[in-house]
């Protein structure tokens, strides 16, 4: 029997089942062990040319190692874009109870009945809906993060504040409650994770709430768009990552900060650093506002 060839070109492009490529003749065991494939789960493997994504790993798990399970969590956020899970992370996968147990490294089961109308089908495999993935996602993360995953899904367009909260109302079970909370919290307007964490900073801070997204304009002329802003007292918060330094926008950002002060606006900048600190970022901010408030309530009384 002649030996196959090394890299059969129809295992190239997908995972496969090792035990499957054997028994079909298309790899000797041998081969299977070579350099030229990669194991993603036990008897799932990937030809090494092949960019292992977590998506890739995640719709292998759903259709080789647990065929019909369902994508969910953060895994199923990856398959909507919302890069919540790195490529090495669990994949999240759902079963209904009463299935097997199965135990696979690289996989976190869970069992629960999920609602056929939470559930599609999308890369070839089950996964939970946007509003589904999101309102787990609201249950089952901590903290800030939860708001800044529904938050993400807000800015992306896979789903609406009003409907999720509605859906939200009307949860019932383990970490309803928390998704409700959360829900509450989230907005639409927010651009980035951290955008998110700063307007949650604020708002436990006892400050006054800050408008998200905020236009500036001069005589109906655009300025900018901040962050986080009180326009009332001209101050604006923004992050420092939006700030890049790819070449030219140095230049772009420095003219933008410049029209901001023109136009009266006191700018807060705040790093990642600073998010390590967040008793000494709400002074700083709180005293941005007092200052401006100050200001402006001197003005006022010099044109009485």
């Amino acid at each position: 029997m002649p030996r196959p060839a090394a890299e059969p070109p129809s295992l190239l492009g997908l995972p496969f089942r090792g035990t499957d490529a054997i028994r079909r003749g298309l790899l000797t065991p041998e081969q299977l062990r070579s350099r030229a494939w990669r194991r993603l789960f036990r008897d799932v493997y990937l030809h090494r040319d092949v960019p292992v994504t977590h998506v890739l790993r995640a719709s292998a798990a759903a259709s080789l190692v647990l065929p019909g399970a369902v994508v969910s969590g953060t895994s199923a956020a990856a398959f909507w874009g919302v890069d919540l899970a790195g490529t090495d992370d669990d994949v999240v996968l759902t079963l209904p109870p009463g299935r097997h147990p199965v135990r696979a490294s690289g996989l976190a089961v869970r069992r629960v009945r999920l609602a056929r109308t939470d559930v599609l089908r999308r890369h070839g495999v089950l996964t939970t809906t946007p509003v589904a993935t999101a309102l787990d996602l609201a249950r089952r993360l901590s903290g800030d993060d939860a708001v800044v995953a529904v938050d993400r899904f807000l800015a992306a367009g896979l789903v609406d504040l009003p409907s999720l909260r509605a859906r939200a109302a009307e949860a019932a079970g383990r970490g309803s409650a928390r998704a409700r909370g959360v829900c509450e919290l989230a907005d639409e307007r927010s651009e980035s994770p951290q955008e998110t964490r700063v307007r949650l900073l604020v708002a436990r801070s006892g400050l006054p709430a800050p408008v998200p997204q905020f236009t500036v304009r001069v005589d109906g002329r655009f300025v900018a768009r901040v962050d986080l802003a009180w326009p009332q007292v001209c101050v604006a918060v923004e992050y420092d990552g939006r700030w890049h330094a790819e070449p030219g926008q140095f230049a772009r950002d420095r003219q933008r900060l410049n029209r901001l002060q023109a136009a009266g606006w006191r700018v807060v900048f705040v790093t990642a650093e600073d998010l390590y600190r967040p008793e000494e970022l709400v002074v700083r901010i709180a005293r941005a506002l007092a200052d401006a408030a100050s200001v402006r309530s001197s003005g006022s009384r010099d044109h009485a």
